[in-house]
């Protein structure tokens, strides 16, 4: 098992160059099918870990979360980006002191989001939002981790900003220190290339949560450095479990077994 330090010395050569796909286990079990499949790093999922609880995506405390990350980053050789929602803190040190405890954890990265989550006001201002990365990218250097750090805008997946505020957006983070950027919600080839020029030479990490139509080569070509997609892979697997356990309950109709991965595969997978 490589140490936490190789892990980080490997994610951050993935971000140098080139077009990579990092997706999202919400369990120990799912990490481990993912590495076995040849995937070269691994990212949580705050929807997808939440709904394996039967809670609601940002309703998981911290100490969840922090347990949860060091058992996938246990679970693998692979690096580990954790989506670590809005840092689980307002104010700046609220951020640093949490962001420690993920590096304790032996995560690789990690990303922080501007959702306030207020009533009326999802998003933080500007300026809080650049003073909470500040606060994060000073985290991770006194600990000299050597961590990627990751700022997520999601203006423009809520509805709040429009792709120029977005962009200026992820330009304000960048500047605070972010080593990657990331907006989740673009969505056209022209929305996904400009913020690959705004943020430029920094890598710009994109959201594939849906069908979107675009490849792994195509992202690439238009110079997107890193790809993940979220709760996508937790929701395809719900949808073959309603799916199976609904036909059980409305028709007594056990047929969507027949789709059903066998034990065999499966053991091949988590033996790696």
């Amino acid at each position: 098992m490589p140490t936490a330090a190789e892990k980080r010395a490997r994610f951050r050569q993935l971000h140098e160059s080139g077009c990579f796909v990092i997706p999202n286990p919400w369990d120990v079990g799912s990490a481990r099918a993912l590495q076995a499949m040849g995937f070269q790093a691994l990212a949580s999922t705050s929807s997808g870990f939440a709904w394996s609880t039967g809670r609601m995506d940002n309703e998981v405390p911290a100490d969840d979360v922090i347990t949860h990350l060091a058992q996938l980053c246990a679970a693998t050789d692979l690096p580990l980006n954790a989506d670590f929602e809005n840092g689980f803190g307002d104010d700046a040190a609220g951020v640093a002191a949490h962001v420690r405890r993920a590096l304790d954890a032996g995560v690789a990265g990690l990303s922080i989001e501007d959702m306030s989550h207020a009533p009326g006001h999802p998003l933080y201002e500007t300026a809080v939002a650049v003073e909470r990365v500040r606060a994060a990218r000073a985290a991770i250097d006194a600990e000299g981790s050597g961590a990627v750090l990751v700022a997520r805008a999601e203006g423009l997946l809520i509805k709040q900003m429009d792709l120029g505020q977005t962009l200026d957006r992820l330009v304000a983070l960048a500047e605070a220190g972010a080593d990657c950027l990331y907006a989740p919600g673009l969505r056209t080839v022209e929305e996904i290339a400009a913020a690959v020029k705004a943020v430029s030479p920094k890598p710009l990490n994109v959201l594939m949560w849906t069908a979107l139509g675009h490849t792994t080569a195509q992202l690439a070509d238009l110079g997107v450095r890193r790809i993940s997609v979220g709760g996508a892979l937790a929701r395809a697997a719900w949808a073959g479990f309603l799916n199976a356990a609904r036909k059980i309950a409305e028709d007594g109709d056990f047929s969507a077994f027949g789709d059903a991965a066998t034990g065999a595969e499966i053991s091949g997978l988590l033996k790696g």
